[in-house]
C-alpha cells in the first residue's frame, strides 16, 4: 500500500497550500514531511491511514 520514500496525497492541504508529502520514518507512529516547505508531522498509523487519500508516486528502487 505505502512504504518509507513514497510521496503521499492527504485529504487536507498543508497551510503552505501543498498536498504532496514523503513518509520518512514508519512504525507505530508515521513521519511525513511536506515537500513544498520541509514541516515534518509525526502521527499514529491509524490517524495516518485516515487522512491519507492516495500514494501519489512509490519510491525509486536503486
Amino acid at each position: 500500500m505505502y512504504d518509507l520514500g513514497d510521496t503521499v496525497e492527504m485529504k487536507k492541504p498543508h497551510a503552505c497550500q501543498t498536498n504532496r508529502w514523503q513518509i520518512i520514518r514508519m512504525g507505530a507512529d508515521i513521519k511525513i514531511k511536506c515537500e513544498n516547505c520541509g514541516h515534518i508531522v509525526m502521527m499514529t498509523r491509524r490517524e495516518f491511514e485516515k487522512k491519507m487519500k492516495k500514494v501519489i508516486e512509490k519510491k525509486k528502487e536503486e
